[in-house]
């Protein structure tokens, strides 16, 4: 019988294994959080952009929300593809500059978007 759990992959530590297991959870959980506050409760289904503005700034956990989905969204989607990567069997050399590549994307990334929430909330971009 073969053994159906998940496990880290050759070269894939526990700790990478696990947080793409637990960000996998959590951005559903947090999808169907927002899908529920952002479509459902809100009036007529959907929110125009000066709304979204308005619930940001009015509903500070929201944008904190938008944040934390963020970033497992970012981590769940770098750990997941450096998973992919490791099918592929890159030397130890190509695989550390590609840790480094993620590591580089996952921070601008995030970064970006933590920026670009703060500027919904101040400037109403």
């Amino acid at each position: 019988m073969q053994n159906t759990l998940s496990q880290p992959k050759p070269g894939e530590s526990y700790l990478l294994w696990l947080i793409k297991i637990v960000s996998g959870v959590l951005i559903l959980a947090v999808l169907i959080i927002h899908f529920l506050v952002n479509h459902l409760f809100a009036p007529n289904g959907l929110l125009s952009h000066a709304e979204v503005v308005a619930y940001y700034r009015n509903y500070p956990i929201v944008p904190i929300m938008e944040g934390f989905f963020l970033v497992f969204v970012v981590a769940h989607s770098l750990i997941g593809s450096r998973s992919i990567i490791l099918d592929l069997r890159p030397s130890p050399a190509v695989l550390k500059v590609l840790d480094y590549l993620f590591i580089a994307v996952g921070l601008f990334a995030t970064a970006y978007g933590i920026w670009l929430l703060f500027a919904v909330i101040n400037f109403g971009v």
